[in-house]
Order: structure tokens, then C-alpha cells, then sequence
């Protein structure tokens, strides 16, 4: 049983005959299928010689554009190097024309061609390859236009009786229908520039090994100096020994003015560093300013700023606080303990706003501190009372770390913790001199001539029969000098004159327990302020019995200070952790700022006010000074207070 079908080609028509019994095919045409396809050579092809043809062309045509860089390099944020970009963009784009023209097989294309009643476009395609193509009306018959493609096509009979010359196929290269566009490179949002040098480096810089640089640099210099040392002349032994002693005073000279110089350079490096550190600090220290007073109805807050603490004031109590009056960002703390079951060492430091992490002086004692202060005029004289009894005169230009005056036993020291120091002016000689008080019931005069203390005592206090009373604290007037106050453990305070050294001139029932504060006030001459561990704060005219003012504050009351720019402004601090900030010409009764500072298991002891910055310091029984800003509504300040009347008018909301 055979079957027949024909085949078409783009030439001509074959037929072929299988045979499904036995599978084998049989046609007119194949013995030209079974031989190789030869190759018809067109008329117009070139005519080469068999060396030409045999010749090879090293230079080969590519796509690459010669022009390109090759050697463009990018930073890679990734790797944090410079990479070269191995993709280059080939293409050359010489003309470029923007069009509006539409694909006529195209929705839209037909759509407007339908809307201007313009004659559609049919192509007349066979394969993959375009023939020809005729335009139809719209009126015109589908038959007709299959009539022209039955014509056009290659195998009909048509074709096969014409004499039209056939094209034959390029043999030597093929070109697929396709078409190229343009694609823009991706971009990129970097820099072409050179890279920087780079370079890691870390290492630690603490005092200590700030301290061994210097110490090796010193080392080079003494070691250069002995070898740049001449050799001596023959001389006698006299000269020779008097040579020496001169050699070794100047080494000893220049030593030291290495060492002071290496001093001064280490602590500015030091400053420099800590500001570094603490740089927010000292900003909000400059700028800030809390503007939430506006809205608090004239209450203020504190801001916690610098934490002052010494490793060798560790589990000691911060026993006295004072400001020096010449540079207004070094104060000095006394440390020592108020547990007298466990009296031991104490340290005298002294402290800067520059320099938060470490003391600019450590004085060490080997008796715990009560009380100090610092002279008003001679700044680097430092007066200290200590739980012995002795008192000290440390000078911070000598070298050395002992006081420069100390009393004795001879020299009529107290026997009793000293509680209080106070430096008044030269006496008639031009000599220093300060006042102490002790538990003893003696308020001593100190002066210094020469090289040791001499002590006077101004006045005993005796009452019915006892013969002393235990003293707590005392200050002398702001402006009569001889006019002073002492504060008794009994809760008595004594107004006392110099010149009367047997009798008060007043005593005051202040309060139940120990007076452990009384301070005058800095602007008017008849106020003075007191403060118990009774939980009371009392302010007092010295020409009246009883108090103006009782503030109650739950608490005993470590510390009181009056402020330096208002005479109606005084603070407080208590054993519960907390500050107590008020200001009379605000509110009579209570506190315009009551804060937590510290734990309430901590307890504070000291305060002060800054003499020119709007800050206080405040200690406690760890060892710790913390200083805090103060906001606006707790530092105004009066208008004028320069003449008398202000001052007077200043404080006028006190004797209401």
C-alpha cells in the first residue's frame, strides 16, 4: 500500500510516494535529495583567485568603539575601595531623531486611519519573508484580494510559466529579523576622584601613658646633656668639688623647670581631652536654657551637669565646700566622716570645671576634715579644720603635700573637732589671720608670723553654771567685721562682738536640735539664716527674738547658703537626697524648686553657689559633688542693687 503527498518548497514542488509495508520512499526527484546541495554561484560574484581566496586577514571588524576608555574606576562603598568598571558602553550614537509615527498594525494606528477614512494597508507576507504588499478600499471584495495572493505566491502556476529571474539566498552572511534599541547605562551616584590615603590606627591614651612619654622624653634629654658635657680641666679638689656642687644645682634647676613645663603642657592636654569628652556637658553648660519655665507658673529645675569624685576620697563623706573668689571654676572639698565611731584618713582635693575625671590638687591628712576655707584676696591660702582639733594652712605654690602651718598642742590647738574656719582681714602687722570654733566652746584667732601660728582666744561660751558649750558653726558679718554668730549643738545661736569676750550681746532659741548652718545674708545687714537637723530652715532678724520666716522640709537639714545675686534667694539640702531652692520675693511658703538629685538612701551634706556662674555644687556622704545648672526662674536677678536703697528695697518681702 503506497501513499502519496506532495511538499513545497520555495522553488518548486516534489512528490513523494511511500511505501508503508516496507518504508522506503520513491520519487522523481531524489537522487537530487540524496547527493550533497551544490552551490550556484550568482552572475555578478566576484571573481578571486585561489590565493586571494586562501589568504587570511589578521585585522578582524568588530562592535567595539576604539575610542571607549578602558580604564574608568568607581568607589565601591561596599569594598570602601576603587574598582575598575570592566562594562563599557560600545555604542556611538551619531544621529538621533525624535518621531510621532504609529505601527499601522496597531490599535491606535487603525483607530485613526478608521477616523480620517483613509485605505488600509494589508502586507502580504510568506514566511519570513516579505513579498509585496497592495492596498485595499473598503469597499472592495475579500475574493479579490485572495485572487492576489493566489498570484503572488511563489509555487503557482504563475510563477512556474514566468521567465522572472529567481533571487538566490546570500550564502555568506544571515541576518535575522530584528531590530536594535537603545538602552540608557544604569546610573550611578558616586564620585570619580583619586582615593584618599587611608590608614588604621588605634591605640589607648590615659594619663598614665601620657605620664611615661613624658618620663622617656626627659630620659633622652638628661642622657644628650651628660654627653654634650665638656671634659673637666686639672683643677684642685676645692674647685673641682665646688664645680660639682654647682653642676648638680643647676641640674636640679633645670629638672625642675623641665618638670613644670612638662606639667602645664600634660594638664592642658588633659583639659583639652576631658572637654572633648564632656563636650555635651559644657554646651548645655553654655546654651541651655530650659524653656518649659515660661509655662511652670515661676518654678524652676535644676540641671545635672559635671560628677566631681577622687579614688582616693573612696567611702568618705564630703564634709566642707568653698569656691575660690579669684577663679571662679576651682572650688575645694574637704572629705572626712561625721560618724565619730569611725574617724580615719582624709583628703583635701581641689577640683575645676575644665577637668571633671581628676583632682588639680590632692592633699591626703591622716585625720578626716570638717571644715575649710579659702582666702579671699590670696587665693592659693587654704585654712582647714580637722576632727582633731589641729588646724592647717595649706599654700597650693609650695611643692610638697603638707600644710605650711600647723597648730600644736603648744601653739593651743582645740581639743574638740574644729566645726568652722573663717579668714578675716590683716590684722594691723599685715599678718593673715582666721577664726576657728570647735566643739570645745573656743572661738580662736589665728595669725601667721613667720612660721607658726599664733592663737588667740576671743570668746568661751559658758551658760548657767556649764562651762563650755559644744559649738557647731559661726560667720562673721558681711560688713562689721567684729559682729559674729555662732550656731550650738543645744540648738542656741549666739550673736557675739570681739571686744566683749565675757557675755552675748543676744542669744536666740532657734532650734530643738544641733544648729548645723547659720549664714549671714550678702546683701541686707540684718538678715541671717539657720538650719537644724530639726527639719527647719529659719531666717531672722538679728534685731528680733523670733524668726520671720519656718520653713518645714521633712527632712534634717544638711546645709543652707544664700545666693550671691538676689538676697531673697537661699537653698537647702537634705538628708533624703533632695535640694530645696527658694525665692521670698516669689513665694513665702514654699520651695520654687524641690528635687531628687541623688538615691534617697544617699545623703547630702554641702552646698554652694557658684560666685559668678548660674550653677551650685552639692556633696554627699559617698564622696561624690555634683554640679547643677540652674534655670531661669531660679537665678533672676533684681533690677538694680547697687546703692543701699535697692538692697534695702530688695528684701522688702522679707519684713512682711
Amino acid at each position: 500500500m503506497q501513499d502519496a503527498f506532495f511538499c513545497r518548497g520555495s522553488n518548486e514542488t516534489v512528490l513523494f510516494v511511500q511505501d508503508k509495508e516496507d518504508g522506503m520512499e520513491h520519487g522523481d526527484e531524489w537522487d537530487e535529495w540524496s547527493h550533497g546541495k551544490t552551490l550556484t554561484k550568482p552572475p555578478d560574484q566576484l571573481e578571486l583567485t585561489e590565493a586571494e581566496l586562501n589568504e587570511t586577514f589578521t585585522r578582524i571588524l568588530t562592535a567595539t568603539n576604539p575610542h571607549a576608555p578602558q580604564n574608568i574606576v568607581r568607589y565601591s562603598f561596599k569594598k570602601r575601595s576603587y574598582k575598575p568598571i570592566s562594562a563599557v558602553d560600545q555604542m556611538a550614537v551619531h544621529f538621533v531623531l525624535e518621531g510621532n509615527l504609529l505601527y499601522k498594525d496597531s490599535d491606535e494606528a487603525r483607530r485613526q486611519m478608521a477616523k480620517q477614512g483613509l485605505p488600509a494597508v494589508i502586507f502580504v507576507v510568506f514566511g519570513s519573508a516579505c513579498i509585496g504588499f497592495t492596498q485595499a478600499t473598503p469597499g472592495e471584495d475579500a475574493a479579490e484580494m485572495e485572487e492576489v495572493e493566489e498570484e503572488d505566491r511563489p509555487d503557482s502556476a504563475a510563477s512556474k510559466t514566468g521567465k522572472k529571474e529567481q533571487k538566490l539566498t546570500n550564502q555568506i552572511n544571515f541576518c535575522e529579523r530584528a531590530s536594535q534599541t537603545l538602552n540608557n547605562p544604569p546610573r550611578e551616584r558616586n564620585c570619580q576622584t583619586e582615593p584618599p590615603p587611608r590608614c588604621n590606627f588605634s591605640a589607648i591614651a590615659n594619663q598614665w601613658e601620657i605620664y611615661d612619654a613624658y618620663v622617656e622624653e626627659l630620659q633622652k634629654q638628661e642622657k644628650n646633656k651628660e654627653k654634650q658635657k665638656a671634659i673637666p680641666s686639672k683643677k684642685d679638689d676645692e674647685d673641682d668639688d665646688r664645680g660639682k656642687k654647682k653642676m648638680i644645682l643647676m641640674e636640679t634647676q633645670t629638672q625642675s623647670d623641665d618638670l613644670c613645663k612638662m606639667a602645664k603642657a600634660t594638664k592642658i592636654l588633659e583639659r583639652m581631652v576631658n572637654q572633648n569628652i564632656y563636650g555635651d556637658l559644657a554646651i548645655d553648660f553654655k546654651y541651655y536654657e530650659d524653656c518649659s519655665d515660661e509655662f511652670r507658673e515661676q518654678e524652676g529645675t535644676l540641671l545635672p551637669l559635671w560628677k566631681f569624685q577622687c579614688d582616693k576620697a573612696k567611702k568618705l563623706t564630703v564634709t566642707a565646700l568653698c569656691w575660690n573668689k579669684k577663679y571662679q571654676d576651682l572650688f575645694a572639698a574637704g572629705m572626712g566622716s561625721y560618724d565619730f565611731s569611725k574617724q580615719g584618713r582624709g583628703v583635701l582635693v581641689f577640683y575645676t570645671l575644665k577637668n571633671s575625671s581628676f583632682p588639680e590638687y590632692i592633699y591626703p591628712t591622716n585625720c578626716g576634715i570638717m571644715c575649710l576655707d579659702i582666702h579671699e584676696q590670696v587665693s592659693y591660702l587654704v585654712a582647714v579644720g580637722f576632727y582633731d582639733g589641729c588646724v592647717a594652712v595649706y599654700n597650693l605654690k609650695e611643692d610638697g603635700q603638707q600644710p605650711v602651718y600647723q597648730s600644736t598642742a603648744k601653739t593651743g590647738k582645740h581639743t574638740d573637732p574644729v566645726w568652722q574656719v573663717r579668714w578675716q582681714n590683716d590684722d594691723m602687722d599685715g599678718n593673715h589671720n582666721f577664726y576657728s570654733v570647735s566643739s570645745d566652746g573656743r572661738v580662736v584667732s589665728w595669725t601667721l608670723v613667720k612660721n607658726e601660728l599664733v592663737s588667740t582666744d576671743i570668746i568661751k561660751l559658758t551658760m548657767e553654771g556649764v562651762p563650755h558649750l559644744s559649738t557647731a558653726s559661726f560667720d562673721f558679718h558681711k560688713q562689721i567685721n567684729h559682729l559674729f554668730l555662732v550656731g550650738t549643738q543645744e540648738g542656741k545661736i549666739h550673736k557675739c562682738f570681739k571686744t566683749y569676750s565675757s557675755q552675748y550681746l543676744e542669744t536666740y532659741d532657734a532650734h530643738t536640735l544641733a544648729v548645723d548652718a547659720v549664714k549671714w545674708n550678702h546683701f541686707h545687714p540684718k538678715v541671717f539664716i539657720s538650719c537644724s537637723s530639726d527639719w527647719t530652715v529659719k531666717i531672722w532678724d538679728h534685731t528680733i527674738n523670733t524668726p520671720m520666716f519656718t520653713f518645714e522640709l521633712y527632712a534634717a537639714v544638711g546645709d543652707v547658703a544664700w545666693a550671691p545675686y538676689s538676697s531673697t534667694v537661699f537653698a537647702a539640702v537634705t538628708v533624703n537626697g533632695k535640694v530645696h531652692i527658694f525665692d521670698l520675693n516669689v513665694n513665702k511658703y514654699e520651695a520654687i524648686c524641690q528635687q531628687q538629685v541623688v538615691a534617697k538612701k544617699t545623703k547630702l551634706t554641702h552646698i554652694e553657689f557658684n560666685l559668678v556662674h548660674p550653677l551650685i555644687i552639692v556633696g554627699d556622704d559617698q564622696g561624690y559633688i555634683t554640679s547643677f545648672k540652674l534655670s531661669p526662674n531660679l537665678r533672676k536677678q533684681p533690677k538694680v542693687r547697687q546703692s543701699s536703697l535697692s538692697r534695702l528695697t530688695d528684701v522688702m518681702p522679707m519684713q512682711i
